[in-house]
């Protein structure tokens, strides 16, 4: 009889609660010895979303926080350090937020979200507005911080005030975790009401960060790190850990020895090829990092069916707005070519710049370059040099991303070029192969193609199956249809004329040799040994085509069945 496995951390990203229900955990407490092990007031971590930056700030104000449940810690790696536990666990207040709620459509409603954030931190400490250690002028402060309408003097005040009452109350510095502290900054910019958003958050952290006397260290994660002008003016006690970064990278997101571990645990291992395929691949300092998100989510489908193949499940939790931008940009001269180069698989060497605002994110390619790295889209390759750091896409499932958005623009175009389109549909509907072939080998020179190297050849048909697909939609008395079950089998492309006085029938081959004269027949035998046309007899329909379509690379061979 198997032993009972520990629950996933399936959407849990606050330490107590992993640890209180016994969830499996990937030990990363060792954060917490090399940060107390360092000299920087103020850190700043920044990392791609989805990488465990909550549940990093938890763990930190779970260990700080006087109060604090220390058998949390048993057994992990920080209980080890017993100098450091017994200097700093549970020795601290902690002011603990978490900005990412800022997210409104206009500055009014981000103001309010904002004192919320605030009031919620001031009433996690209620028992400080009956603190005999505090006079009334205090705790009249204490309660101006409780309302969400608060001033605006009280709101950019509200985390210097409460590290200054909580030290008033304990007697000991405070410990300020802010998590996700550039997320307003973000939904302002795309808004509208960024210039407001800078100055109030600036005035906040200057207030908290700068002037703090009564500050032990804080403590604060972003995806980006947002130009020292726009928000940390004048912070000299301010240490950025990048992704760049060596220190601390083993930290955020999964280790390949974690994940075998992890996998092994619930009898997951033989799943390990595809887990690195699809969610390995970034590089933080001088790590390879998975994506944990991803890896925990897949598990779970997996547990649940072990045949589950893998899904994109960041794609799913973003607007992926900046590889969007970026692929249109990238659609023209020798920038289309260095697209098509990170859809081969290969890498672009790019200077990078981590110290932008948000503001300038998107005025030059240069900068895309930057956002795509910072935010996890591309990784480096290898080691930076003089001229820049080697940049790829990380995984199948960023890879994926970029299909769909490059798939999506080419669509646009094509949606535009009607008078191509209808000398494509109208040359398949005529039985013409060499009009067929002439028109898709010119969708094809045109088309920037997601057809990696490394990956299977199916794949790789699947790519111009897409295309094809995405074409023939063009007809709007057409019903296509893609691997449709007929005969002995399923078929690439079906198509039928609305009125039954047509069907075509469509296998897509790869040609990995560059024979695309030998595999248009091989797909044009596929087509009569497995009876794709058999679905049109049974229908009626007398009159079929069958197409074989060879491609390689930029170039395609089209061959028509006789008869």
């Amino acid at each position: 009889m198997s032993l009972k496995k520990k629950p996933l951390p399936i959407g849990t990203e606050f330490f107590d609660e992993l640890r209180e229900k016994e969830c499996y955990y990937v030990d990363k407490t060792g954060l917490i010895a090399e940060l107390l092990r360092s000299q920087a007031k103020v850190t700043l971590f920044t990392r791609p979303r989805r990488f465990g930056k909550t549940l990093a700030m938890t763990t930190l104000k779970c260990f700080f926080e006087i109060g604090a449940d220390l058998s949390l810690f048993e057994g992990l790696a920080i209980s080890r350090e017993r100098e450091l536990c017994e200097l700093h666990m549970g020795k601290y207040p902690v002011v603990f937020v978490s900005l990412k709620s800022v997210d409104a459509a206009n500055f009014t409603r981000a103001r309010e979200q904002m004192g919320s954030v605030i009031a919620e931190a001031a009433d996690r400490l209620d028992f400080l507005k009956s603190s005999e250690r505090l006079n009334d002028e205090d705790k009249d402060s204490f309660r101006a911080l409780r309302h969400y309408s608060m001033s605006e003097q009280a709101m950019t005040d509200g985390l210097r005030t409460l590290c200054r009452l909580l030290e008033k109350h304990y007697g000991r510095k405070t410990v300020l975790l802010i998590d996700e502290y550039d997320v307003p900054l973000q939904k302002a910019f795309y808004a509208g009401y960024y210039d407001e958003m800078v100055q109030l958050i600036r005035n906040m952290f200057a207030q908290a960060l700068k002037t703090n006397d009564s500050l032990e260290r804080a403590v604060l994660t972003g995806c980006l790190r947002i130009s020292k002008e726009s928000i940390f003016t004048g912070m000299n006690n301010l240490r950025v850990l990048t992704i760049a970064d060596p220190r601390f990278s083993s930290y955020f997101g999964f280790t390949d020895c974690e994940v075998r571990q992890f996998l092994e645990y619930y009898g997951l291992s033989d799943a390990w090829d595809v887990v690195r395929e699809w969610y390995d691949g970034y590089r933080f300092g001088d790590q390879e990092i998975y994506c944990p998100w991803d890896v925990i989510n897949y598990m779970d489908l997996l547990q649940a069916d072990p045949q589950a193949p893998p899904q994109n499940f960041w794609a799913n939790s973003s607007s992926n707005d900046a590889v969007r931008e970026f692929v249109r940009r990238m659609d023209a001269g020798s920038a289309r070519r260095e697209l098509q180069v990170l859809a081969d698989g290969g890498m672009v060497k790019k200077r990078i710049h981590q110290e932008l605002t948000y503001r300038e994110m998107y005025t030059t390619v240069e900068n895309l370059w930057s956002l795509l790295y910072m935010t996890g889209y591309l990784t480096s390759a290898g080691k930076p040099d003089e001229d820049g750091i080697p940049l790829t896409i990380p995984n199948r499932e960023i890879r994926a991303i970029f299909a769909d958005q490059i798939m999506e623009l080419f669509r646009e175009k094509t949606r535009n070029d009607g008078e191509s389109l209808k000398q494509l549909c109208g040359a398949f509907a005529a039985g013409d192969a060499a009009g067929v072939e002439k028109a898709f080998n010119g969708y094809l020179r045109r088309a920037i193609s997601i057809r990696d190297t490394s990956v299977r050849k199916a794949r790789k048909e699947n790519f111009y199956h897409g295309i094809l697909m995405g074409l023939l939609a063009y007809k709007a008395d057409w019903i296509v249809t893609s691997n449709r079950e007929s005969g002995d089998g399923y078929s690439d492309i079906l198509v039928e004329a609305e009125d039954g006085s047509l069907g075509i029938v469509i296998e897509v081959k790869y040609a990995e040799d560059g024979d695309l004269e030998s595999a248009a027949q091989a797909a044009l035998a596929q087509i009569e040994t497995r009876h794709y046309d058999e679905v049109f007899a049974d229908e009626g329909i007398e009159n079929v085509l069958k197409y074989g379509i060879a491609c390689y690379k930029k170039r395609c061979r089209v061959e028509l069945a006789d008869g």
